[in-house]
């Protein structure tokens, strides 16, 4: 299999891709949908979405509740929510759709009577806290972000949805009824054309909706900036698999016996637990191939461990200093980690360990607002620094005490040679210099002795 998967990357990632020829621009394209089957195919995002199965179960219950105490003060708000459950369920047939949507109704609304403002409406609101959480955390895997929301920020951000999520979604459902209903508007739906059209709506309408709710979710739910156009093509991609994939599960459904003989009455549940599966693998399928279409860097590297010799740790951090020094002397604008790491295409993972390792070692700050600027003047700052701080970036490694004065001297006489040709180059003297087709060592040297 692995011979199978070398093959491939070679196919989308190598010589057959790479310039002009017939077949490039199309290799160049399939990638995305390579990347995103790859990863699928690892088993990463299936263990988060089996995650997210279990946890959606076990909040439904909890989030209606908290739906109906919020909304108990609107009229006919039961009534508006009945019909959204109902659609998630429609895949498993209408029978079955509509068991499902009417037990969980009478569950929930027999609970909410209950609870009202005591300890246990909290311990709902926590439960659901928890479960957007996870939600959130399967969303930073896929996007590689290592730095969650803060406690703070997590709970003011998912109270104020779990409030006025749903008072959004009644109110924009009640409006649009009744924006069908009235009468300007049907008397132009009689006309010949637009009742195609409208026809035609009715058909498109469940892809753009879902389509619409995934592209919120891309942009709002990992903690990072996400475009919108990359957020919108993977819910483009996820919406249309969504419907087509609850078309196929139904068909499923209805005419597969052998999934009721096999589980009798629990056959429902059963259907209930693989629709759900499938749509959260979508969901995070989506997500991913926005993550792809925004950081087309990562598209060969994946989810495996990024690791950079020495030689191109030392490359990155010196360009790293070089931009932010070049953009301090010109009162340029300021450098965060993703444009740099945009600008070099380079894995953010890459660029974030360089500029942290700076920022450690007191040559890099970072202003509120996550720009980079220099940490003290950068005619004070060697490019020899730059170079150990690179050196030293992996770290974890302690050395055995062992002596062997042969390689301990090698060491050392290469530490000397780097310092007697550059110990006193600072980034100053980089972003300075000007553009020249070669620069040898010698020349450098004897300009630093002249100054």
């Amino acid at each position: 299999m692995a011979h199978i998967w070398a093959l491939l990357d070679w196919c989308f990632f190598g010589p057959p891709s790479v310039g002009p020829g017939r077949f490039a621009p199309l290799l160049r394209l399939l990638r995305y949908p390579y990347a995103v089957s790859r990863d699928l195919a690892h088993g990463e995002i299936n263990l988060r979405a089996m995650g997210l199965v279990y946890t959606t179960l076990l909040s439904l219950i909890p989030l209606l509740v908290f739906t109906f105490a919020v909304l108990k003060s609107i009229e006919g708000a039961r009534r508006e929510l009945e019909p959204i459950l109902y659609d998630f369920f429609t895949p498993l047939g209408e029978q079955g759709a509509q068991q499902l949507t009417r037990s969980i109704m009478q569950f929930a609304d027999r609970v909410s009577n209950r609870v009202v403002g005591s300890v246990g409406f909290v311990l709902l609101a926590w439960t659901l806290v928890g479960t957007i959480k996870k939600v959130e955390d399967s969303f930073n895997f896929l996007w590689r972000v290592e730095q969650p929301r803060s406690l703070a920020r997590r709970i003011v951000e998912y109270l104020t949805l779990l409030i006025f999520g749903p008072v959004l979604l009644v109110s924009f459902v009640s409006l649009s009824e009744a924006a069908l209903r009235s009468v300007p508007v049907q008397e132009v739906v009689q006309l010949p054309l637009l009742q195609r059209l409208s026809g035609s709506a009715l058909k498109l309408a469940p892809y753009a909706m879902v389509s619409a709710f995934f592209t919120a979710l891309y942009m709002l739910i990992p903690n990072t900036r996400v475009h919108w156009r990359p957020a919108l093509i993977g819910a483009l991609v996820a919406g249309v698999l969504w419907a087509a994939v609850g078309k196929m599960f139904t068909a499923f459904v209805v005419y597969s016996t052998r999934l009721t003989l096999i589980y009798a009455g629990f056959a429902l549940i059963v259907a209930a637990l693989l629709w759900t599966y499938s749509g959260w693998l979508i969901l995070l399928a989506g997500a991913q191939l926005s993550f792809y279409i925004q950081n087309p860097a990562y598209l060969r590297l994946g989810f495996k461990e990024l690791r950079l010799s020495g030689e191109e740790r030392e490359q990155l951090a010196l360009q790293v200093m070089y931009l932010i020094g070049q953009a301090h002397m010109a009162g340029d604008r300021l450098w965060t980690t993703g444009e740099l790491a945009t600008e070099q295409a380079v894995p953010l993972t890459a660029m974030a360990r360089t500029t942290a390792a700076l920022v450690h070692a007191g040559l890099l700050l970072t202003t509120a607002d996550g720009k980079l600027v220099p940490a003290r003047d950068i005619g004070q700052i060697r490019a020899l620094e730059v170079l150990d701080v690179a050196r030293t970036e992996s770290g974890g490694y302690a050395p055995r005490s062992t002596q062997f004065p042969p390689v301990d001297r090698l060491l050392t006489a290469i530490d000397e040679a780097r310092r007697h040709r550059f110990g006193e180059l600072t980034l100053r003297d980089l972003v300075e210099e000007p553009p020249r087709t070669t620069l040898p060592l010698e020349h450098t040297q004897g300009l630093l002795e002249q100054e």
